[in-house]
This record gives C-alpha cells, sequence and structure tokens, in this order.
C-alpha cells in the first residue's frame, strides 16, 4: 500500500443516501477470483443510464467521490472498496459511513472522510455546481477542503488509522515491522513444533 498523505483532485457528486455494497459493486462481479479489475463493474445497474454521473465527462478522472450519507453500507464485500480504488478513487466523502465498509477502505489505502452533513451537503453543491473544483482531503491535518468554494471541513481518523494511511501500512506491513521478533521467535521454538519457514 502506498503512503496516503493528501488526495486532491475532482470529485464526483454520488448525491444518494443509503448506498449499498450490492449497489456499489453488484454480486455478479464476486466471481472473479483476483482483486483488479472491479472498476468496471463500479456502480454497474446504474451506469446503464447514461445521465448517471459516472459517465458524464466532465467526471473523468475524479480522484474523489462525494457521497450522501450512510454510504457502504449492508454486506462486509471488500469488492466495494476494491471496486472504488480501481476506478481511480482515492478518498470517499460522506456524512456517515458503514462500518465495516470504512474499514475495509484503511486497509487498501483509500480514504474514507466523514463530514458533518451540513459541510457534506455543502460539498455535494459545490461540486455539482462546479465539476472543475478542486477537493483536497488532506490525511496529515484531518480536513476536507474546497478552498475555491471557501469550504474547509475536519473528519475523524483514530490515531492508529491515520498513521497507517500516512505510512502506507496494509496489515502484512504492520506484521513485518515485527520481522526481527517473529524471527527471534522462530530461532527459540523446539524443532519439533511446525515453522512458519518453507
Amino acid at each position: 500500500m502506498e503512503p496516503v498523505r493528501i488526495v486532491a483532485g475532482t470529485a464526483v457528486p454520488l448525491d444518494r443516501s443509503d448506498v449499498d455494497t450490492d449497489q456499489i459493486i453488484p454480486s455478479d462481479w464476486l466471481k472473479r477470483v483476483e482483486r483488479t479489475g472491479f472498476g468496471k463493474g463500479l456502480f454497474a445497474e446504474w451506469r446503464d443510464d447514461r445521465d448517471f454521473v459516472l459517465n458524464r465527462p466532465e467526471h473523468a478522472g475524479a480522484t474523489i467521490l462525494v457521497a450522501g450519507a450512510n454510504f457502504g453500507t449492508g454486506s462486509s464485500r471488500e469488492h466495494a472498496v476494491w471496486a472504488l480504488e480501481d476506478y481511480g478513487f482515492r478518498a470517499v466523502v460522506s456524512p456517515r459511513f458503514g462500518d465495516i465498509f470504512r474499514n475495509n477502505c484503511t486497509k487498501v489505502g483509500l480514504v474514507p472522510a466523514e463530514v458533518d452533513p451540513a459541510a457534506g451537503a455543502a460539498l455535494m453543491k459545490a461540486v455539482t455546481d462546479d465539476p472543475a473544483l478542486e477537493v483536497i482531503v488532506d490525511v496529515e491535518r484531518l480536513v476536507v477542503s474546497a478552498p475555491a468554494a471557501g469550504i474547509e471541513t475536519p473528519f475523524p481518523l483514530d490515531p492508529s488509522t491515520r498513521n497507517r494511511l500516512l505510512e502506507g501500512l496494509d496489515d502484512i506491513g504492520l506484521t513485518l515491522r515485527h520481522e526481527a521478533d517473529v524471527e527471534a521467535y522462530e530461532r527459540g521454538r523446539p524443532a519439533w513444533l511446525p515453522s512458519v519457514r518453507a
């Protein structure tokens, strides 16, 4: 996982609340055995509508998704996060996230920025009115801003999660920080016990 300090770019306004993981990535896409290629299935059923926001040329290349409240509810499928990341999003801003979805985001480096509902509504309107508006999600300062629209609002991240994002540490990376301890432990284990060495 790459370190994430600041995500800056244009944003897609998904003005819908209670978007669940089945809407983010329909179950038909769960048959894939690799973790790539899910971006094509992102919001697949909605993308059949040519007026759907992701189909609009003015939002091509956006790196931030601004969503309504209660984004990522439903099942625990991590494929929803993979689809958002594979499509090109690096952060999602919403007034509220599903707990499991938020946790899954932080494990792959997708920033879940949960903002105050009033700030979320102001950002949604600003991005809808001006698709070229630059939005900044600053993990170091824990702030979402759109300077040209006069928007700046904090978002919470616990210190451990913030540190993981800033240092680019997924679960394996966290474990590898203790590699010397693991090796020392393995060297001291009786030979008749199972070993992690190949």
